[in-house]
């Protein structure tokens, strides 16, 4: 596929949102205006689901001119961390979307909330109740049988405004005391059996401190945050579908501002977990490097990884927005990035498991500079030098010394090109006396051929990069993997968990890389290619004198393959 292709794919991508905004604004059903929101629970670092979720909560509020708020749900303090808010405003900023004045938190309409929970139970709407939390999801009932009401289900409204406000107080041990909805504990949808709405949580709060013992449930906080910042969309996963219900009785009951709920399919990738129970469970374990670690489908790992943000969205959009699960093939998120990068990464030479090549009628104490394409897709990249001297480095896979069939780099006597070099041939080999392993080649040029091009038109069938050995630089490349073997890594046999098809190979790490000058100072972020190699990005951990390599993917486009076995374009 070309870029052209690929645009026009993105460009076409089916997402129904984006349809019920058109016919809203067409109808003027909410004052010409759009408001979205983007509301993460900060008990983790957003992973590239999440990606999908601000691509459409930002990307269509810019579309259709209206704004996206970044409001966070932070009703549960026993599991948020200043660390995750951090990282979630880095990952939506980097993304390249912008919340401007609009970031909110859930804990800022805690009193509003409070009032409204006070009205409803004046209303005989909501009740105080003993049950344990065990015995609450026992009366709870099934898909097939009705619940059953709790003994204190009826308790007059005003022993339930003073059990209330003493829970508030902090009368109560935690989990002794709920507020629950009075509903129909006979409804079809569970939801809907007189669901919680607050519970006893003796736990100081990052934002209120100590002053509250009791902390909404997400299905009574969610809608009264989006009513209270008069969203118009409020989009979320189709797990929600089954809550909307709820989400519209609690708004219904207080007759407040009502917004519309929407549900989409969550974004499902092969050989990855969403799960951020699952995830955590990584990085608490060790498994990775924490929540940033390259293999991680976090948006902070990804960036490390070297992922482009345009490729991201991108991909987003080319998946469209649909109300189906499905699973996407992370090939497909691999193709968006290499096509980005392709257009803009600068070309570079970098040797990843060195071999010694002598060139025996090279001059000695001679340096050449040569010159050398930095993107050949990006005439305006221009070109750098590249020295060249009588020892350099070569892929060691580039040699064989009994070389199979179809293996055209280099063997002894075979003749090859070295990128903007020379050809050169291969006259000796040596190696260690000890193990037999080749140690060191020598090799012969032929000045005529400077530039990588023969003037009697002769041809060789393949191009090998390489590096000077007297300016190479020293450097440490890590190479990924995908971090699970299966496509589904939550299909396990019985008794087994995800981890069991965790890839034990994800990371593999060479000390030992030579690299060509061009690169010394190279900040971290700063995104390559390696020729032949695969597209790299500077890692944190590096250093002035040991730069740091994360290979962000190969070469190899597994999704452009499958398009064409497919008849695609």
């Amino acid at each position: 596929m070309k870029d052209k292709n690929t645009e026009a794919k993105v460009a076409l991508a089916p997402n129904f949102i984006r349809e019920i905004m058109k016919e809203d604004l067409r109808t003027n059903k909410w004052g010409g205006r759009v408001v979205t929101r983007f509301p993460p629970e900060p008990n983790g670092y957003p992973h590239i689901g999440h990606a999908k979720a601000i691509c459409i909560d930002f990307g269509l509020a810019a579309e259709f001119g209206g704004v996206c708020h970044l409001r966070f749900d932070d009703t549960n303090p026993t599991k948020e961390e200043q660390e995750y808010i951090d990282a979630i405003k880095e990952d939506v900023r980097w993304l390249g979307f912008n919340w401007g004045e609009h970031e909110y938190y859930g804990s800022d309409y805690f009193d509003q909330m409070y009032e409204w929970a006070l009205q409803l139970i004046k209303d005989g709407k909501a009740y105080v109740d003993d049950l344990k939390p065990d015995q609450i999801r026992a009366y709870r009932g099934t898909l097939t049988e009705p619940g059953k009401e709790s003994p204190y289900r009826n308790r007059p409204v005003e022993e339930n405004l003073d059990l209330f406000e003493r829970m508030k107080a902090g009368e109560f041990e935690d989990g002794s005391r709920v507020l629950r909805a009075k509903i129909d504990m006979a409804s079809p949808n569970l939801n809907m059996r007189d669901p919680v709405m607050y519970r006893i949580l003796k736990a100081p709060h990052p934002r209120t401190g100590d002053t509250w013992n009791i902390y909404p449930m997400y299905d009574w906080a969610h809608g009264l945050e989006d009513s209270i910042e008069k969203v118009t969309h409020s989009i979320c996963t189709l797990e929600f579908e089954d809550h909307r219900p709820l989400y519209d009785w609690f708004l219904d009951q207080l007759d407040v501002y009502h917004p519309q709920q929407i549900e989409f399919a969550r974004l499902n990738l092969t050989y990855t977990v969403m799960s951020k129970r699952k995830l955590l469970k990584l990085v608490e374990e060790g498994h990775v490097g924490g929540w940033g670690d390259p293999r991680m489908p976090t948006i902070s790992g990804m960036r490390r990884r070297g992922y482009p943000p345009e490729a991201i969205r991108n991909f987003c959009e080319r998946i469209g927005v649909a109300k189906r699960d499905s699973m996407v093939d992370v090939s497909l998120l691999e193709y968006f990035v290499r096509e980005e990068l392709n257009k803009h990464a600068l070309r570079y030479m970098g040797v990843l498991r060195p071999l010694r090549v002598v060139i025996d009628n090279y001059p000695e104490d001679t340096v050449e500079e040569l010159e050398a394409i930095n993107n050949p897709e990006d005439p305006a990249a221009g070109t750098r030098k590249v020295p060249f001297s009588k020892v350099i480095y070569i892929e060691r896979e580039d040699f064989r010394e009994d070389p199979p069939r179809k293996f055209y780099r280099l063997a002894p006597g075979r003749e090859v090109r070295l990128r903007y070099a020379y050809f050169v041939t291969c006259v000796d080999v040596v190696k260690d006396e000890k193990t037999g392993e080749i140690t060191e080649l020598h090799c012969t040029y032929d000045p005529a051929t400077r530039g990588g091009d023969s003037p009697d038109g002769r041809k060789v069938k393949s191009t090998l990069h390489w590096v000077s050995a007297a300016h190479a630089m020293n450097a440490e490349v890590r190479l990924y993997d995908r971090l699970f073997t299966t496509p589904d890594p939550n299909e396990v046999e019985q008794g087994q968990d995800f981890m069991a098809n965790l890839n034990p190979n994800s990371l593999e790490v060479l000390n030992a890389c030579k690299i060509e000058p061009s690169l010394v100072g190279a900040k971290p972020g700063t995104r390559f290619q390696f020729e032949r190699q695969g597209y790299l990005c500077v890692d944190p951990d590096s250093t002035h004198d040991k730069p740091v390599f994360n290979r962000t993917v190969t070469l190899r486009d597994t999704w452009a393959k499958i398009e064409k076995a497919q008849g695609g374009s």
